[in-house]
């Protein structure tokens, strides 16, 4: 394949089967994985951020990873890192002359990479601070959601974080930080797609397995590390819920009920972010699910091969 197409992007909401379609493809073109996930960088937090290690492992070879338990769990990770950390891999990847699949459904982390975003390290503003210190807790958040679209709610948790997140906004508009760091206009990017209720079927079950294949035992494995009950609660959905659920906040039925519901309403902001990267002029290829893995894969080789022999 060499370097005609310099990235292949595999995005999706969760539960699409993003990861087993990946390792498939970068097994056919003998080429490696970099995460596009925003909780999978932690060590020790598995199960609950559907790592599905084993999906690496294609024809009894396992499929070089990166970005992946790269972060102690308890710290934090941003799109800064990323875009740092992507760096490295993309770099190492492509010296050996292969094309690096990137895989994933943190739609910020994917759109910085794609759409060339140059992050710099923002200062504090003390002036700014003062300002937004007049407003109240609403005034912020709505501050904060005309200034870009809210991924997740990690950044309306608290007064300092959303202070933060709105004084890195202001200075990017400022200091135009949209500067490409990768020449990635041949790249090409694929996403798996089912109907909504198929999608919902879907994160159900896998939510079903995810708790018998042992994602209590994993959140108490945290808790008995000495990881605070707040810190896991921030990580969102499955550590939040189930961390809950634990402290003896919600019983074991009311736990999956608003868990379920919240994965559900994830996906949902998930796929909001990929139709506005598509507005944005990122063109997304949809493989239908509903195809199956065997031709769905099919086809993306042969737009693969298309958009090489348009290169040459």
């Amino acid at each position: 394949m060499g370097l005609s197409i310099p990235l292949i992007t595999v995005l999706g909401t969760t539960a699409v089967g993003k990861t087993t379609f990946a390792a498939r493809l970068a097994s056919a073109l003998d080429t490696e994985i970099i995460s596009a996930d925003s909780r999978q960088v932690f060590k020790g937090m598995d199960i609950g951020t559907g790592k599905d290690l084993n999906e690496y492992w294609v024809n009894n070879k396992r499929i070089p990873t990166h970005l992946i338990d790269i972060a102690e769990p308890g710290s934090e990770y941003n799109v800064f890192r990323f875009q740092h950390d992507f760096s490295v891999a993309f770099n190492e990847i492509t010296s050996k002359g292969k094309t690096p699949i990137l895989c994933g459904g943190t739609g910020l982390y994917i759109e910085s990479v794609l759409s060339g975003y140059q992050l710099i390290e923002v200062p504090i503003n003390e002036n700014l601070r003062k300002e937004l210190g007049q407003l109240s807790y609403n005034e912020l958040v709505v501050k904060l959601s005309s200034l870009r679209m809210l991924h997740n709610s990690t950044d309306i948790l608290d007064r300092e974080r959303m202070l933060r997140a709105i004084e890195i906004e202001i200075y990017k508009k400022e200091n135009d930080s949209r500067k490409p760091d990768f020449d990635l206009r041949n790249s090409i990017v694929f996403g798996i797609l089912f109907d909504r209720k198929t999608v919902r079927s879907r994160i159900t079950q896998r939510l079903l397995q995810r708790l018998d294949e042992g994602m209590i035992e994993e959140v108490e494995r945290l808790l008995d590390i000495g990881i605070s009950a707040e810190k896991i609660k921030w990580y969102g959905l499955e550590y939040k819920y189930v961390a809950m659920f634990i402290l003896g906040e919600l019983n074991k039925n009311e736990m999956f009920a608003l868990l379920n519901t919240a994965i559900h309403q994830f996906a949902k902001r998930q796929m909001t972010w990929f139709r506005r990267m598509e507005k944005n002029g990122i063109k997304i290829n949809w493989l239908e699910g509903e195809n199956g893995l065997e031709e769905n894969l099919q086809k993306a080789l042969h737009q693969i091969d298309i958009l090489i022999d348009d290169k040459k």
